[in-house]
């Protein structure tokens, strides 16, 4: 399996840290508001990379948290005349719910910043013992300059970034003995939740919170750290200048990126009115569309969004939920009988597609083709299963659908639906009538159907019925 490596810009073989084991760490968003679309590509791609690793027989310790302390959450809190923790709170609730909307496995933990303040404190007093950093007036500050590597993940050379002026600066307070000195603590402001430290009552600076949450939760090294190429720089690369100074040792072995999401092909942006929550999204379409339509381009391509390329990822999905139907349908009338000699030949021979899929997901995670072996996958169920097959024949193509689907976290077995006792009764009525060739009390019956949100259709098999 490669794994294409920001760090080295190549593809590069993975090698757990510890056999059959992977640690991966996932920045998770900042909760004073529900989730936009932007935030959803980053929890889906990496949440389908896991799934992947799990078919793979991997158990993987997935972390990913939430930052419930920041500039955004104390203005929203401001604004609203409540505490910052009752905002975040509630945010962290909405995400969870679109983030199961969108069939996301919860992460092993979920730590949140203001839970580990004190794991915080200790590493920028290990950073400050060991020379990276210094406080001046109840602030405390990493010296990036101290950490030789700086720049390494971003390729970018702190000469330049010096030169660049203001704009690319991490900071610019003038008491810094640096400008591109960044902030560990910063001292509490009126109105503003703050903890105790040994330099002043406040709270940590947002890099540190993912270098001790990670640490905590996964140890001092760790097989993926992975988000949003927008993380980089600052965020990523003062993440490794913090771990590496304090614990000696080489952070993450691979960083994984996804790519920006443009809407209609401009960047999603408040001025702009083209900015869409999860939410909002779950308004017109379900979230296993979002989803799917997400996976559809390789997770580090910009991907452009647009109500037409929803519309088409939600037709593309329909053929694959219809073959799945389509099989259980089957299989419920099959002949319980063996395999025949075709059909295990049959079968042996669908094993192309699930070897095309696992091709695809072992080069760097290519969903959109390993998207593509699951149609072909579809097409062969479409033209060799009908209602001679046996059990067995469907059951295993199905098993295929099923396991391929999982790992894009696509939910093809939709908790089975119970028809009321009223339209159960009216089901066997209109098939007495048929029966009796009283087509006009059919007809009235399926319309009758039709009218409470049940569709018929009559196949060669039986009677289907679907929700409208």
């Amino acid at each position: 399996m490669k794994i294409y490596n920001t760090m080295s810009k190549r593809k590069e073989e993975f090698v757990p840290l510890e056999e059959g084991k992977v640690k991966m760490y996932v920045c998770g968003p900042t909760v004073y508001n529900f989730i936009h679309i932007g935030n959803a590509r980053p929890m889906i791609v990496f949440d389908t990379v896991r799934r992947y690793f799990e078919y793979k027989g991997y158990d993987v310790n997935f972390v990913s948290n939430f930052t419930d302390v920041d500039d955004k959450i104390i203005k929203k809190a401001i604004e609203e005349g409540v505490t910052a923790d009752e905002i975040s709170k509630r945010y962290i609730a909405e995400c969870k719910k679109d983030m199961d909307a969108m069939n996301i496995k919860p992460a092993t933990k979920n730590p949140l910043a203001t839970e580990e303040i004190c794991g915080m404190v200790d590493m920028i007093q290990t950073l400050i013992d060991k020379g990276y950093a210094y406080e001046k007036n109840g602030t405390v500050y990493y010296r990036t300059r101290k950490f030789k590597d700086y720049g390494k993940l971003s390729h970018k050379n702190l000469d330049d970034l010096q030169s660049g002026g203001r704009t690319l600066l991490v900071t610019g307070e003038d008491e810094k003995e640096d400008p591109l000195d960044f902030v560990l603590w910063k001292p509490k402001k009126e109105g503003e939740p703050a903890w105790k430290s040994p330099w002043s009552e406040g709270r940590p600076g947002w890099h540190i919170e993912c270098s001790e949450m990670s640490k905590k939760y996964l140890g001092e090294q760790i097989d993926i750290h992975a988000g949003g190429e927008d993380l980089i720089f600052p965020h990523h690369e003062n993440e490794i200048a913090q771990s590496e100074a304090a614990n000696g040792k080489e952070f993450a072995k691979y960083w994984m990126h996804n790519g920006f999401l443009n809407i209609d092909n401009r960047k999603m942006s408040k001025s702009l009115g083209n900015f869409f929550t999860v939410r909002e999204i779950s308004e017109k379409y379900d979230l296993q569309i979002l989803r799917f339509f997400m996976l559809s381009a390789h997770y580090r391509s910009p991907l452009n969004f647009s109500a037409d390329l929803m519309e088409a990822a939600k037709t593309s999905l329909e053929r694959i939920l219809t073959a799945a139907e389509n099989l259980r349908f089957l299989s419920k009338n099959a002949d319980a009988g063996a395999l025949t000699e075709e059909e295990e030949a049959l079968l042996t021979d669908s094993d192309k597609y699930v070897q095309g899929f696992e091709e695809a997901m072992d080069d760097d995670f290519n969903t959109a083709d390993a998207i593509a072996s699951v149609f072909e996958l579809v097409k062969f169920i479409n033209t060799t299963a009908d209602g001679s097959r046996s059990k067995e024949y469907l059951d295993g193509l199905y098993e295929k659908l099923f396991r391929l689907t999982d790992v894009l976290g696509i939910i093809v077995e939709k908790k089975e639906e119970m028809l009321d006792e009223e339209i159960e009764a009216l089901i066997e009525k209109r098939q007495a009538a048929r029966k009796e060739r009283n087509f006009a009390l059919a007809d009235q019956i399926r319309d009758e159907l039709l009218a409470k949100g049940i569709i018929l259709e009559d196949t060669r098999e039986g009677v289907k019925w679907k929700k409208a």
